[in-house]
C-alpha cells in the first residue's frame, strides 16, 4: 500500500504546497483580524493539489489549519507532510504565521471560516497548539479511528469535536485510484459545515 508513484501522491495530499519558496506576499488582508478557532483553508498550484480537489468531487480546496494566538501573534497550526524545517525533520503537525500558511507565491485559492460559537472556537485552538507542541506525526494511511496520528482535515475536525462540536457528520469520502482506497475528511466537507461561517474568499 505504501509504494509506487500514486500513493506518494496520497502521502502529500489534503495537504500543503510543496517545494514553496520564501512568500513575497499573502492572500491574507491587511484588514482582516484573525480569531482563535479561525479555520483557514487553500489550494496551492500544481499536480498534487488538483488531484486532492478532483478527489474532492470538483471542491476547491486542498489543505487547511487552525488560527491559534502566539503572544498576540496569529498563527496556523496544521498537519503536513513534506515540509521539513530542518534535515531529518519528520512529517508532523506544525505552526507557522498566518500570512506564510497564505503565501501568495504558492496558494492561489483560500478562505477563512469563522466559528460560529466563539468559546468552542478558543478551545479547538487550545487543542490543536497542545498537539504541536506533543510533536504529533502526520498520518499518512488517513485513519480516523487514528488519533495518535493526524492528517490535516482530521486534525480541525478532531480539534472541535474536544470543543464539544461536531464539525462534519461521519460521512468520509472515498479515494479510489490504482493501487489504494481510502475513506478520509475532505476540505470541502469542512468547507460545507453549518458550524462555521465564511469571512474571506480567495480565488486567483
Amino acid at each position: 500500500m505504501k509504494h509506487g508513484v500514486l500513493f506518494l501522491c496520497l502521502v502529500t495530499a489534503l495537504t500543503a504546497c510543496s517545494h514553496r519558496t520564501s512568500a513575497t506576499g499573502s492572500l491574507l488582508p491587511d484588514t482582516l483580524q484573525l480569531r482563535e478557532g479561525d479555520v483557514v483553508l487553500r489550494r496551492c498550484t500544481g499536480l498534487i493539489s488538483r488531484m486532492v480537489t478532483m478527489s474532492d468531487n470538483g471542491g476547491q480546496f486542498s489543505h487547511t489549519g487552525i488560527v491559534v494566538d502566539s503572544a498576540g501573534i496569529p498563527m496556523v497550526v496544521h498537519a503536513v507532510p513534506s515540509e521539513p524545517d530542518w534535515e531529518g525533520d519528520p512529517d508532523r503537525v506544525k505552526m507557522e504565521p498566518a500570512r506564510s500558511f497564505l503565501a501568495s507565491d504558492h496558494a492561489v485559492t483560500a478562505a477563512i471560516l469563522r466559528p460560529r460559537d466563539t468559546q468552542a472556537g478558543q478551545l479547538a485552538a487550545h487543542y490543536a497548539v497542545r498537539r504541536y507542541r506533543e510533536g504529533t506525526l502526520f498520518d499518512h494511511d488517513f485513519d480516523d479511528q487514528d488519533t495518535v496520528r493526524l492528517y490535516c482535515t482530521q486534525l480541525i475536525v478532531l480539534a472541535y469535536e474536544q470543543a464539544g462540536v461536531e464539525l462534519v457528520d461521519t460521512t468520509r469520502k472515498t479515494i479510489d485510484l490504482p493501487g489504494f482506497h481510502y475513506r478520509c475528511i475532505m476540505p470541502s466537507q469542512i468547507f460545507q459545515s453549518p458550524h462555521l461561517q465564511t469571512i474571506f474568499m480567495f480565488n486567483s
